[in-house]
């Protein structure tokens, strides 16, 4: 950069230079002194200019709410659809209004559009206007200045090509084409579809409008489409019209205002499945072959709507509630308003849906229809206030439906998912410096959003937290927030200055570190000394309520402090004594922590625990550090008998581990035999038969073959792949041949792996086969067994493996499918140009994530490379 020096120090180095070129011999002090001063001027100026080049920075690039020159009052949409050239034909109707400044022009968002006609419809007719468009947006110029006491309507007939400069997307949104052709031509294995799939600003891809999350209005939607096609939009359908073509017209009307980005429609051959909660329609849409399943994903959707109007105290908003699932979705869901729209993931036949584990996404959804639908941030950088709610309604439906030991063992799941994602990068959860507003859909808005909520839940108690949310709902009904209003609700509700709270976790970056010693020396009086350690120039000193707990003759006693120094001492005064305090039992602060637990401690904390995460906690500290020690296994025999199911099933794969606890553990056979048969949850009783197998495969063999044709996948997996494991199981190859059609990965991996370790050829077509049905978790979990076929027996055809594998690699949109297929390549590793294949993929991954794991893979052969 160019920089413009003082001019009095440019004059004093030249006198200087020009001094010292006449006089070579004498050193002048006040010179040399004189050029430090100059160097440091010269210094401190650059520097200077650099922070003013800083804060020019943080005017540009601020990302706050759109400027709202024009009010958005309705959009009527006329659309019929080009499967051919995959294009949308429409005419859209918009009425608008000055916000509140006068206008002399009308810019509408509109991405890849060819423009037909753009006219103003006024009582006299209609009247074309002059517009500019430069394939982003429409520049109309209107025939007088409107005024906001002044409604205008126009016209737009265009063609939507949404194939046409397709973004990037981000790690929760794969794709910004907004709509979508599903197999379009017909020729590909899977239905032909349509979808939409609005958020961020994507629904300008097929219709133009102001978007943005800050606007309003209501819709109406008219689907022309072949008749053999149902469709599925926001709102209500009022009429079906058929056209005498072989097309049928259906008119959707939403007459409740939302934003734009949730705006949608669905199209193709669909099963319906009609259900309701008190006079609310509730259906669900998914493939006929999947009817009976959907019945059992979706069964629970009525409580929920129950439950969460009963929370919040605002009944469900809206006019109906449709769930639809769909093929090649971006997502993993979009909670459109009346209308979510799941991933193919949750097409699931009626005995897979027995062990349907989907409700977490299905109340994530339906919450948004209150917490981003009915009330929607105003910008992206609030983003927190959509997802930060419907990332808590897990926790909370969790909570209801299934306990709490449950919940809060969810909820520690989703805070290791940000702790993940912190040590790559810390920011703001409110954040208005972004270069793309797809980066706000990180774990950081979700994950670390929901645990936020949940302290504050802890800390201000139930009626308080769910008066403030039902009063921030009904305060903003119907309109656009920002960070500001929910801190304003919780203020009006508790009389509480809330600041200090929204400060430190909504508007700051990071996490604290909490190091913590107990001092034990006066039993009736424990000391607790907290420090908190994370780097105070980048976090936050906060401000922390926090409990402590014990159990005195098996009642639970517990105490709330504030944190607010960065080293700080406490008096407990528990006054009986106590051998074990617990801080922070329910694990409800989001912070790393650190201290110097031992085994003594966590046996005390398995033992006398009433909270299944501090049990589950415990017996996994246990398990991970002191599995040698002689006193565990009766321990982990005890937890075979632990309420949490959770605590069961860690300890039945802890027990597979190490078998010499197996014949230390009194009624051990009788017991995993019971948990086999009769356990309330699948996974426990799979987790049971797998350590049966390591026990005594042949004594229960004949056991096996009856639990592999259990209705569980679970179960039935675990016995297929136990018989099969089995040398002297002498029928394997008939056995297998029996659920060679099988298409549930759980039996599929059961087959593969029998199929590697006894080395059976010509399965190489079927390996190719189950691969191309498979996606989402279920290709994951299979990609392994694919390469290793392969990998073993070359004979199979290793070139076509290694092509699939690099193309899975290479254009899959789930990270962690990619990084299977990456992994998967490295049985290969030693052929010819195999690692180039994979440094190739890793140099074309974009996902931050993604390409730490592939490093990680990468690091020893290119260190072999290198230093051989």
């Amino acid at each position: 950069m160019r920089i413009e020096y003082p001019k009095l120090g440019i004059l004093l180095l030249l006198s200087m230079v020009l001094s010292c070129q006449g006089s070579k011999k004498m050193v002048d002090n006040d010179a040399v002194d004189s050029l430090e001063t100059i160097q440091r001027e010269f210094r401190a100026a650059e520097d200077y200019e650099i922070f003013a080049r800083n804060l020019e920075s943080r005017i540009s690039d601020y990302k706050g709410s759109r400027t709202r020159d024009f009010d958005l009052l309705h959009t009527a949409l006329d659309l019929s659809f080009d499967y051919k050239n995959e294009w949308v034909k429409g005419e859209a109707v918009l009425t608008l209004k000055p916000h509140f400044f006068s206008q002399y022009e009308l810019v509408l968002d509109a991405q890849d559009f060819d423009i037909h006609e753009f006219s103003l419809h006024e009582d006299k007719g209609e009247t074309p206007l002059n517009y500019r468009y430069e394939t982003q947006k429409i520049v109309a110029f209107l025939p007088k200045v409107y005024e906001a006491t002044d409604t205008l309507t126009v016209k737009i007939k265009y063609t939507a090509k949404p194939n046409e400069s397709p973004g990037g997307g981000s790690a929760a949104i794969t794709d910004t084409k907004g709509l979508y052709f599903i197999n379009a031509s017909g020729n590909e294995n899977k239905p032909v579809q349509i979808w939409t799939q609005g958020e961020t600003e994507h629904n300008s891809k097929w219709f133009p409008t102001l978007d943005t999350p800050n606007e309003k209005a209501t819709q109406e939607i008219r689907l022309t489409v072949d008749q053999k096609y149902r469709t599925i939009s926001n709102g209500v359908l009022k009429s079906k019209i058929q056209n005498g073509d072989g097309t049928r017209t259906d008119h959707w009307v939403m007459d409740l205002p939302h934003s734009p980005y949730l705006a949608a429609v669905v199209i193709g051959e669909f099963a319906e499945i009609v259900d309701k909660w008190e006079d609310i329609q509730v259906n669900y849409y998914v493939e006929k072959e999947f009817e009976e399943g959907a019945k059992k994903v979706f069964q629970n959707t009525p409580e929920m709507i129950a439950f969460f109007s009963e929370i919040l105290g605002v009944k469900y908003p809206w006019q109906k509630y449709d769930q639809v699932v769909v093929r090649d979705f971006v997502s993993g869901a979009m909670e459109n308003t009346t209308l979510s729209v799941f991933m193919e993931a949750l097409n699931l036949d009626a005995r897979e849906a027995i062990d349907s584990e989907w409700d977490g996404i299905i109340a994530h959804e339906l919450f948004h229809q209150w917490f981003g639908n009915y009330v929607t941030t105003e910008s992206w950088a609030n983003l927190a206030l959509n997802e930060a709610f419907a990332n808590y309604s897990e926790y909370l439906w969790y909570e209801y439906k299934e306990g709490r030991d449950d919940a809060d063992l969810h909820h520690v799941s989703e805070m290791e998912v940000y702790l993940d994602e912190s040590t790559e990068k810390q920011v703001d959860l409110i954040r208005f410096y972004h270069e793309d507003s797809e980066e706000m859909f990180d774990s950081h808005s979700y994950a670390k959003g929901g645990r936020i909520l949940h302290m504050l839940r802890r800390h201000l108690g139930d009626e308080a937290f769910f008066k403030s949310l039902n009063h921030y709902l009904v305060q903003h009904a119907f309109s656009t927030v920002e960070v500001h209003d929910l801190r304003l609700a919780f203020e009006k509700v508790t009389g509480q200055d809330l600041n200090w709270f929204f400060n430190q976790w909504f508007l700051n970056a990071g996490h604290p570190i909490l190091e913590y010693v107990v001092d034990y020396s006066q039993p009736e009086n424990l000391l607790l000394t907290i420090t908190q350690t994370q780097d105070l120039k980048k976090t936050p000193l906060y401000k922390i309520p926090f409990k402590v707990s014990w159990y005195q003759e098996g009642e639970r006693q517990e105490k709330e402090f504030v944190l607010d120094k960065k080293k700080q001492q406490f008096a407990i005064e528990n006054q009986t004594p106590v051998k074990t305090l617990f801080f922070d039992e329910a694990k409800e602060l989001l912070s790393e922590k650190k201290s110097a637990r031992g085994k003594v401690h966590f046996i005390t904390q398995f033992g006398v625990s009433e909270l299944g995460i501090a049990r589950y906690e415990a017996l996994d500290s246990l398990g991970s550090n002191y599995a040698e020690a002689e006193d565990l296994a009766k321990i982990f025999g005890t937890a075979l008998q632990d309420p949490f199911w959770s605590i069961r099933e860690m300890a039945l794969m802890q027990i597979a581990k190490n078998p010499e606890w197996q014949m230390e553990i009194i009624g051990l056979e009788a017991r995993l035999l019971e948990m086999a048969e009769n356990d309330p949850k699948n996974t426990v009783k799979s987790a049971a038969i797998e350590v049966l197998a390591a026990l005594d495969p042949d004594k229960y063999s004949p056991s096996f073959l009856r639990w592999m044709q259990a209705p569980s996948y679970y179960v039935a997996g675990a016995a297929l792949s136990a018989y099969l494991e089995n040398e002297n199981n002498l029928n394997r190859r008939e056995i297998s041949e029996r659920f060679d059609q099988e298409k549930n990965v759980r039996m599929l991996v059961a087959l593969a792996e029998y199929y590697i370790e006894d080395s059976v050829d010509q399965k190489g077509d079927w390996f190719h086969e189950k691969l191309s049905n498979l996606s989402g978790q279920s290709l994951y979990y299979f990609l392994g067994y694919f390469g290793d076929y392969f990998s073993s027996m070359p004979s199979e055809g290793t070139a076509d493996a290694i092509e699939k594998l690099y193309a899975i690699g290479s254009t899959e949109k789930e990270n962690y499918v990619r990084v299977a297929a990456f992994q998967s390549l490295f049985g290969f590793i030693d052929e010819p140009g195999i690692l180039a294949k994979t440094m190739e993929l890793f140099q074309n991954e974009k996902d931050e994530l993604a390409k730490r794991y592939m490093e990680f893979y990468l690091t020893p052969y290119l260190d072999e490379k290198l230093n051989p």
